[in-house]
């Protein structure tokens, strides 16, 4: 069986973590080097004991890491750092970011929401969005792929083909999102220490999270004009899992049975997203682990109104999951390839 070296930058990161945990089972993969700043000379069993049966070399900088060999390297980086790095990678190795930094297409939005100047413009301009169910065909054939946000994969999941088919007001979308802990990273933080964050719910960056532009960028391609959607993320006390809660407006004539049959059409054949039967309420531990995105509607209290739920596993198909997957395409094998696990319950 072919082998393909892969090489992970921010692999002491949850993301990171996942995505070894997950490579680790691929039958085509190799794990090769791993590099991670602060980790650098420490061994993968020292700094994540759960992998410690996992066969890889030691942490290393990224700065100081021979990449030759390698097939492809997955980015785990923090926004801003990940385009450093990846600007200096041998330009025959094929790269699956699972930053912020090759997500948006317009270098002054960039710049806009994360106080830097985007310094790999180059790159940017080839980079292909992975979100793999609407553009599966260019991530086969990319070099560079800039996996989606946890937030923006569950929304436009949910969404894009409803607006796709013009089933629902493009100008009246309401998102109310949930993640768990890890969704904020690794790195210590006030509002995710467990006195903090336990036993309690809320919302954070009202109004101003990274995220809304990386969903308003997506559906207004689906729209095809200029869309702002409002999104509201908040912080649950759970280790892992995503959901979100999409209030949309029926376009005229238009039924959530339409909404449903829309949905089923576009995810029938679907490897990992799932319309739910009729009734049944998409919930976080459905899909804990998983590579798998569950979705369904109902019909709003209000006349004319739906409300679209979506639930995932934000490190699996939220991004180390979704990265696997684009490996897969990249490299011509089943998508469905390494990630066949079934959701962990309870």
């Amino acid at each position: 069986m072919t082998k393909l070296r892969i090489g992970v930058i921010g692999a002491s990161g949850y993301t990171g973590a996942d995505l070894i945990r997950l490579a680790a089972a691929h039958p085509n993969i190799e794990i090769g080097p791993l590099a991670a700043g602060a980790h650098a000379g420490q061994t993968l069993a020292e700094v994540f004991p759960h992998l410690g049966r996992v066969e890889a070399p030691t942490l290393t900088r990224a700065e100081e890491t021979d990449w030759r060999g390698c097939d492809a390297v997955f980015s785990g980086l923090p926004h801003g750092a990940a385009q450093d790095i990846i600007k200096s990678l041998p330009e025959d190795l094929r790269v699956i970011d699972m930053s912020a930094d090759f997500r948006l297409r317009d270098a002054s939005v960039y710049e806009q929401w994360y106080g830097r100047a985007h310094e790999a413009q180059d790159l940017l301009a080839e980079a292909v969005y992975g979100l793999t169910e609407f553009y599966g065909p260019e991530i086969a054939e990319a070099r560079l792929v800039a996996c989606p946000g946890c937030y923006p994969t569950a929304v436009l999941l949910a969404l894009l083909p409803l607006l796709s088919a013009g089933l629902i007001v493009a100008d009246d979308i309401i998102i109310d999102a949930k993640s768990g802990i890890s969704g904020a990273g690794r790195a210590l933080k006030q509002n995710t220490l467990f006195a903090e964050a336990g036993e309690g719910l809320s919302p954070y960056a009202i109004g101003a999270h990274r995220h809304g532009p990386e969903i308003d960028q997506e559906i207004s391609r689906a729209a095809g004009r200029d869309i702002v959607a409002s999104f509201t993320p908040h912080l649950v006390p759970m280790s892992r899992g995503e959901l979100v809660t999409c209030h949309v407006r029926l376009a005229e004539g238009v039924t959530v049975g339409d909404l449903r049959a829309s949905l089923d059409s576009r995810y029938h054949d679907a490897a990992f997203a799932h319309l739910l039967p009729e009734g049944r309420v998409p919930a976080t531990q459905h899909v804990r682990g998983s590579n798998h995105f569950i979705v369904n509607v109902f019909p709003d209290r209000l006349p004319g109104r739906a409300v679209v739920i979506g639930a995932l596993d934000n490190l699996v198909k939220g991004s180390a999951g979704q990265a696997l997957q684009n490996f897969n395409l990249m490299f011509g094998l089943p998508e469905t390839t390494g990630l066949e696990q079934q959701p962990l319950f309870p």
